[in-house]
């Protein structure tokens, strides 16, 4: 999708600093991290969303959970504790509309919860 800011960072027409990066899945920080580690994790191939992934992608979000949790041992977080979350939609706060995991890490994160 040419005006989707992920498909532009795997183009290489955006700049990232990347974490990892196989030839399905790429993962760069967060340039507005809402923890001390802050990493995206996406699939090349646009998906909008988790609810527009079809059953042909499931092998590759199966993919992405395992790049995860590679880039937390990498990372040193393990042990720790470390967060992978996904938005989907406005109520989720889903901004970028390219499937995508945030993996935060690096403090003790506040449980997740409704907000008013």
């Amino acid at each position: 999708m040419s005006d989707c800011i992920f498909c532009k960072i795997v183009a290489g027409d955006l700049p990232s600093k990347k974490v990892y990066e196989d030839d399905q899945i790429l993962a760069f920080h967060d340039i507005q991290p809402a923890s001390p580690i802050h990493v995206l994790i996406i699939p090349k191939k646009h998906i909008a969303s988790l609810a527009e992934a079809g059953s042909e992608d499931w092998a590759l979000i199966g993919q992405m959970q395992n790049a995860a949790a590679q880039i937390a041992r990498e990372l040193g977080v393990t042990e720790s504790g470390y967060r992978v979350i996904t938005n989907i939609g406005a109520n989720a706060g889903q901004i970028v509309h390219h499937l995508h995991y945030h993996l935060m890490a690096g403090a003790r994160l506040s449980p997740l919860g409704v907000h008013n």
